[in-house]
């Protein structure tokens, strides 16, 4: 809520009626001061009010505006000693000004006296302002809270991330790509606002540059951006352009090979005639959410969100609902590449005043935890905003002007406390080649949850660099698959179940023309031991294969099983005969001609590792095809 709206509000009555003093000089000084004030020239308003006081010690509005015009001004320590002086000045006050200063001791970290005040204020306080009796008992729950946060101090050690990346400018707003070495910030210099970009190198940051033309103006703001955990997505707020629809908009702007495409607005279902802002892209690409003032919320500034459809557009925005947002103000979310954490500000939940950081997750079924604050000393009385958090969860990127800088805004990094760190991911890392040539590949990657068939990862490398990455959380089991026209495609799976799994996969793929002889491993085929029924978890790499054999339908194949040499030789011969039938049939129920498809078994007489252990036993166990006609 706007605290400078409230202020005025809240002063315009009693000042009316308390602006004479007695004292001819005082009052001159005090009619001075109003000329200057008129023109925003507050320093010299300042300097005859305060002559004004000095003539006349019982000003009692004199000292009322002294400490508006602080507030205003954020030096809220004299504003504090202004209003005191005014309650002091005189036998009678409004009510209202017990408010005021209740609100500016809260900002400077004077907790009890805050509490003191604020309880003078709801106790004498007799009129309708509904909203600031609601805001007074929320300052109350700020009080109680700090003073337990005061107590109990969580480890906070800061660190500045130096001058590659800060500069004697407002650097803020942070985003990382997963695997930690891009990041991406707003600069405003000279009045303008852009992104700039920094990359790291043997483990150290190198010196920040402009993000590309297609995204920066010369003329309009960029910021307040997010972007997707490969680096190749970027979502930002761009305010006050030719093609907006309301003051701010969201855009989006894609990565193809090196070069960053032109940004696009997300359109009308997305941004509005109002404020749309402060992106935050999930993992997957599939969910949105942002900051927006539009009717339908439940404060000022609400987050909401918004979901692409099975046509890729994006639905219509649906709010947090009070699980996150409150009557207050919210901002800056961002959803961790675990796809189930929110960190977010907000001056709504209790906190240490001002906007305190928060985090929530999401459980299966689809709510919210209660929001939990990250703490003292990491919230303060000060606005804090703008976190975010690494993949492996355990650093935090803010914006602070802690001294010692290097400008009025640097952006710090700082270890998250263990209860407020996210959920467990790791990352795929890879690069997508010709096998015969080595160069770089444009291909489709699919990567599927297997436990629940959820797509986490659909998108393609460019062949400029044939790169990919994607975030997994730890605790599933997933297949990963890879297509590029006129190759075999490449399958996968990643058997995520065990913390130790955490570990960053880093994988060059190679992919084999299609040509006779030609062999892929069909690695989520999945069966039950010693049976040959296909399990539900084998259908997405099935419909893969129809996929591939229906875009090349000249080209036929054999389907083949294998087994590992555990067990009776003509049992396991059988086995993988019936395991590659049965892939033989699902292909034919769905529309592929059986004259392309043979199939055959060769039980353990064809290892592809060695059976002495048990990784090489189920390296053995698989189906795969081979091309046998182009």
């Amino acid at each position: 809520m706007n605290k400078l709206l409230t202020l005025l509000f809240l002063c315009l009555a009693f000042q009316a009626n308390a602006q004479i003093s007695t004292v001819k000089k005082a009052q001159q000084h005090y009619d001075d001061a109003q000329q200057y004030l008129d023109q925003k020239a507050y320093d010299e308003g300042i300097k005859y009010l305060e002559q004004a006081v000095k003539a006349d010690p019982k000003f009692q509005a004199a000292y009322i505006q002294l400490a508006d015009i602080y507030r205003r001004i954020k030096q809220l320590s004299k504003a504090v000693v202004h209003y005191r002086n005014a309650i002091t000045s005189a036998p009678t006050i409004e009510p209202r000004i017990y408010f005021l200063l209740g609100e500016s001791e809260l900002l400077t970290g004077n907790y009890e006296q805050a509490k003191s005040s604020l309880l003078q204020f709801l106790t004498a306080y007799k009129g309708n302002d509904v909203e600031s009796v609601q805001k007074a008992k929320k300052y109350l729950l700020d009080c109680e809270f700090a003073a337990t946060a005061l107590k109990n101090p969580i480890r906070y050690e800061p660190t500045n991330m130096g001058s590659h990346i800060n500069s004697a400018d407002r650097d803020y707003f942070p985003a990382l790509t997963a695997d930690g070495e891009t990041i991406i910030f707003s600069r405003v210099v000279k009045g303008n606002e852009d992104f700039y970009t920094a990359y790291k190198k043997e483990g150290k940051w190198q010196l920040a540059k402009p993000l590309s033309a297609n995204i920066n103006t010369p003329v309009y703001n960029e910021g307040a951006q997010s972007i997707s955990p490969d680096g190749k997505y970027l979502f930002f707020t761009g305010c006050n352009r030719p093609d907006g629809l309301g003051r701010c908009d969201i855009y989006l702007s894609r990565k193809e090979g090196n070069q960053w495409g032109k940004a696009i607005n997300l359109g009308p279902v997305i941004n509005t005639a109002y404020w749309e802002s402060q992106p935050a892209i999930s993992p997957d690409g599939n969910t949105l959410f942002f900051l927006s003032n539009r009717p339908g919320g439940i404060g000022g500034y609400d987050i909401w969100k918004s979901t692409l459809d099975e046509d890729s557009k994006w639905t219509t925005p649906t709010n947090l609902g009070p699980e996150i947002n409150t009557p207050f103000d919210e901002s800056t979310p961002f959803i961790h590449p675990d796809g189930k954490t929110l960190y977010f500000s907000s001056d709504g939940w209790p906190g240490m005043g001002n906007k305190d950081i928060f985090f929530s997750r999401i459980d299966k079924s689809q709510k919210w935890s209660k929001p939990k604050n990250l703490g003292y000393p990491i919230n303060t009385f000060n606005e804090e905003i703008g976190l975010i958090v690494s993949a492996d969860g355990t650093e935090g990127l803010f914006s602070s002007n802690l001294a010692g800088g290097f400008g009025e805004l640097d952006i710090y990094s700082f270890k998250i406390p263990e209860p407020a760190k996210p959920l467990p991911v790791t990352y795929v890392k890879g690069i997508v080649r010709d096998k015969e040539t080595k160069e770089f590949l444009q291909a489709s990657i699919l990567v599927v949850d297997l436990q629940n068939d959820a797509a986490m990862f659909n998108d393609y490398t460019s062949s400029e660099t044939g790169d990919f990455l994607t975030v997994l959380p730890i605790g599933s089991n997933y297949s990963f698959d890879v297509d590029a026209p006129g190759y075999l495609f490449y399958s996968q799976h990643f058997n995520l179940n065990i913390v130790a799994s955490e570990k960053p996969f880093e994988v060059e793929i190679l992919l084999e023309k299609i040509k006779v002889g030609a062999k892929a491993i069909l690695n989520n085929i999945f069966f039950e031991t010693n049976q040959f029924q296909l399990l539900p978890s084998s259908i997405a790499e099935l419909n893969l294969l129809v996929d591939f054999l229906n875009t090349n339908k000249q080209i036929t194949i054999e389907i083949q099983g294998h087994t590992d040499n555990i067990g009776e030789s003509g049992l396991n011969e059988n086995l993988s005969e019936n395991r590659a039938k049965e892939v033989f049939n699902y292909l034919i129920k769905n529309g592929i001609a059986a004259k392309r498809l043979t199939y055959k078994g060769f039980g353990a007489s064809r290892p592809a590792a060695d059976n002495a252990t048990s990784a090489g036993r189920q390296r053995n166990r698989r189906t795969e095809f081979i091309i046998t006609k182009v």
